[in-house]
């Protein structure tokens, strides 16, 4: 073998999107197969044809269930792919979550557009279906954590514990004598959900994520911040929005909440939990339990506390519940979800508060609440922003900057390729000048549809 060519199908110079490929003696095996989200320039992106036929693609391999991660492999597989889908089976049930929540969403949103007349389409199609999704979910190949798996083509691959989410993988393979790390998104070393992350020994070349390469976060005490938020709003008998990410994000901050009950430090009042698939993915913490550190007699309290909402009429009649609540919404950047049907009812009151917890990816209605939008379009009307933003960083279950730097410590000889993913260029260029500080490595930013030849010894 004398090449692997490495193509940069997403996550490049932006933070969603994330695939990439590899080619090699006609295989072509693909990382990961994320859904663009934000800048409608990148969302647009997600209905562009393949670079490649879907068919003459091996395998696919993936990080973890997120959608910027799986959101795209429902249309994969609509457009022809075939192959399997590995992945370890927490991640894989989560995708599945998500892949079929991201359908209904789009299913809904493309009905909506017809029937309100607010689509420059006369027909609005969904970018995939329901059924696209669990032809996708029947081409899952669970594979344990840790032990080596043998691919299409005799490349051999491993998933380790990443932290981040439920499930949540990097991937080394092996390919032509050299090792590829790919460090998917990493996890935080101190996490309320999830244990630390595992870290890599080897890497010949490392693709590593790089979304908060810039920042360190925060040492606060994250329950008096949320204390105080929420006695804010009972004071002002107002609303406390917290749109979260279903996966991890959610359930975190129902125990964190479930927390400050227990112990007093905040005042029964009514908690809202409106996402369905949060709900989803909170029964796979009661599924696998050794993969998180959440005590069971928690999490049996914390459900039980809570309002959980499945129905949408039920999401109406929390916004026209008088009294002082909180509402932990999907989805964690505004880009869809049943939190938009709170903020369309509650943005414009000056009583309501909303707690951004997550990254909140450029161009996203979220990304627009932290720069100071003075409003939100929101099912095709203007929404003036009179609400309260908060923003809580140490929430985040991205490492930061010196994170990552832990996360690649272990790395005896240094990688003959670094490419720098998954970040904003200003992100990526503070961390590639880190990195050469810090350690001497030359990493390098690839562009979107990039292409590199790495050479291989000869076998």
């Amino acid at each position: 073998m004398k090449s692997v060519k490495l193509h940069f199908w997403g996550a490049a110079g932006c933070v969603t999107g994330s695939k990439y490929m590899l080619e090699f003696e006609n295989r072509r095996l693909l990382v990961d197969c994320g859904m663009f989200q934000g800048l409608k320039s990148r969302r647009i992106l997600n209905r562009e044809p393949w670079p490649v036929t879907p068919s003459s693609l091996d395998s696919v391999l993936i990080t973890h269930g997120h959608l910027d991660h799986v959101g795209m492999l429902p249309g994969l597989v609509r457009d022809g792919f075939s192959g399997p889908i590995f992945g370890t089976a927490h991640s894989l049930e989560v995708a599945r979550i998500v892949m079929e929540d991201s359908a209904k969403i789009h299913m809904e949103e493309a009905q909506r557009a017809l029937e309100e007349g607010y689509s420059k389409h006369d027909k609005p199609l969904p970018l995939y279906t329901l059924d696209d999704a669990r032809a996708a979910a029947r081409q899952f190949k669970a594979v344990p954590k840790d032990a080596w798996h043998t691919a299409e083509g005799g490349v051999r691959f491993r998933f380790r514990y990443n932290g981040h989410i439920l499930g949540a993988s990097f991937i080394e393979l092996e390919v032509g004598g050299k090792r590829f790390v790919f460090s998917g998104d990493v996890g935080r070393p101190r996490d309320e959900m999830l244990g630390p992350p595992e870290r890599p020994e080897r890497a010949e070349v490392l693709l590593l994520e790089s979304t908060y390469g810039n920042r360190i976060h925060p040492d606060t005490d994250i329950e008096s911040l949320l204390a105080d938020e929420i006695k804010g709003t009972i004071g002002e008998r107002g609303a406390c929005i917290i749109p979260s990410f279903a996966v991890e994000r959610l359930q975190t901050v129902m125990y964190l909440l479930w927390k400050l009950l227990k112990t007093n430090r905040i005042p029964p009042l009514p908690i809202y939990v409106d996402s369905p698939m949060g709900e989803n993915v909170l029964d796979l913490f009661e599924r696998f339990q050794h993969w998180h550190k959440l005590p069971m007699e928690d999490y049996k309290g914390m459900r039980r506390q809570m309002e959980i909402i499945t129905e949408y009429r039920d999401t109406w009649k929390a916004i026209e519940d008088p009294r002082p609540k909180v509402v932990v919404a999907g989805s964690g950047m505004l880009s869809g979800g049943r939190v938009l049907t709170y903020l369309s009812q509650l943005l414009d009151r000056g009583t309501t508060r909303i707690l951004l917890v997550g990254y909140q990816a450029e161009g996203t209605r979220g990304r627009n609440l932290l720069d100071g939008a003075h409003e939100l379009k929101i099912f095709g009307k203007y929404i003036p922003v009179e609400a309260r933003v908060v923003v809580l960083e140490t929430l985040s279950a991205h490492a930061d900057q010196g994170e990552l730097l832990e996360w690649v410590s272990r790395i005896g000889d240094p990688p003959e390729r670094i490419f720098l993913v998954h970040g904003e260029p200003t992100a990526q260029d503070a961390f590639r000048i880190k990195l050469r500080q810090e350690k001497g490595w030359k990493a390098v930013i690839p562009e979107l549809f990039e292409a590199v030849e790495i050479p291989m010894g000869t076998s």
